[in-house]
């Protein structure tokens, strides 16, 4: 008997080490993670577009399956169909964003006239900050620091020059990828299903499965459709204010509501710096951002919620972590991929559950889910 308890402690023991190793490595594991990441971007940034673009297009892809369209086939339609909107969408703004670039040099008089005051009151205080400095500086001693003068690219094209082709390598890595993993998608969810030892567990992995597409796809699906009637709105009112190029800037306001909190704060940037170009009264050109500010709050605080309902509600604090945290691995691209990546981590971790760590570090708990009711652990 005292063998048996003897042995029972040691099993115990050993079982809690394990778990306290298992928590170190996953520790180890997660705060080196964002630095791999963000030092590999090039291979895991398009391979984490690429397979979330691909789960939001599941839905199409099984639609054109049940029409007993070949998989091939049907992932080749859904890659082209979605190249074509995305091509379409970037050429109604890259191609009227060129030439609004092209004329900012001219219109700085006229964005300068209309923030006059501003730069009045600015220049006063640059002056008094000045001189106060100066002051400080020379009484102290201090020597202004010397700089290496760093010659900018000369245009835009030196820089595409310079990006384009690692640019159009991963694109066609991403396409690839999704051409590939839409293609083999029945394939792959039923071996994953298939695999499991019991019943129990391939209705699990069929249950996580399902919901990640379902949550994802209609994510993505609800909140294009809203930016882009967002988008619409915002170029038919910039349009009845006889602004140039509105389609621009409602695909730039669509495409900039992808990211929450941000996104529309830098699209209302864009707009006032827009009007300050176009209008030469200063309350017509600060028009094009009130009503961005307007029509994005009513969008924001009743569209929105009334659309999308409590099923894909998320949490805001978790939205700005995600933000921060893929915006600093991978920039733009990451913010934009932000709010997808928290859902499905989100519906993976709903439907596998949560570990009981503390549990297995300071409480009864063992790596074995079930306990002896007649050997209770001391």
């Amino acid at each position: 008997m005292a063998a048996d308890e003897g042995a029972e402690e040691i099993s115990l023991r050993r079982d809690r080490l394990l778990a306290a190793l298992t928590l170190i490595a996953a520790v180890a594991l997660f705060l080196a993670m964002p630095f791999a990441l963000r030092a590999a971007a090039p291979v895991f940034l398009p391979l984490t577009a690429a397979i979330v673009i691909a789960i939001a297009l599941v839905p199409p892809l099984e639609w054109l399956e049940r029409r007993r369209i070949p998989a091939p086939l049907a992932a080749f339609l859904c890659v082209v169909g979605f190249l074509v909107l995305v091509n379409i969408a970037l050429a109604s703004i890259v191609v009227p964003g060129i030439e609004w670039f092209r004329v900012l040099p001219e219109r700085i008089e006229r964005i300068q006239s209309n923030l006059a005051p501003l730069l009045d009151l600015y220049s006063s205080l640059d002056r008094f900050l000045n001189e106060i400095i100066g002051q400080f500086a020379q009484g102290s001693g201090v020597r202004e620091a010397q700089t290496a003068a760093v010659e900018p690219p000369g245009s835009i094209v030196e820089v595409l020059a310079t990006s384009a082709p690692s640019a159009l390598i991963e694109m066609f890595f991403a396409v690839l990828v999704i051409y590939f993993f839409l293609a083999g998608w029945t394939r792959l969810r039923r071996g994953a299903i298939t695999s499991r030892t019991s019943f129990g567990g391939a209705m699990a992995t069929a249950r996580v499965i399902q919901e990640v597409v379902d949550d994802t796809s209609s994510y993505l699906g609800t909140i294009t459709f809203i930016n882009m009637g967002l988008g619409a709105l915002i170029a038919w009112g910039l349009w009845m204010m006889g602004m140039p190029s509105p389609l621009m800037w409602g695909g730039i306001v669509a495409l900039l509501n992808f990211v929450p909190y941000l996104g529309p704060i830098l699209a209302a940037f864009l707009l006032a710096l827009g009007g300050l170009m176009t209008f030469a009264d200063i309350w017509m050109a600060m028009a094009p951002a009130a009503l961005m500010i307007a029509a994005h709050t009513i969008e924001a605080n009743f569209i929105t919620p009334l659309i999308v309902g409590r099923r894909l509600t998320i949490n805001p604090i978790l939205i700005l972590i995600s933000l921060s945290f893929w915006g600093w691995i991978w920039g733009a691209p990451g913010a934009l991929l932000a709010v997808p990546l928290l859902i499905i981590i989100q519906t993976v971790v709903r439907a596998a559950g949560k570990p009981d760590i503390a549990g297995f570090l300071f409480e009864h708990g063992t790596l074995t889910a079930h306990q002896d009711p007649l050997h209770p652990p001391r």
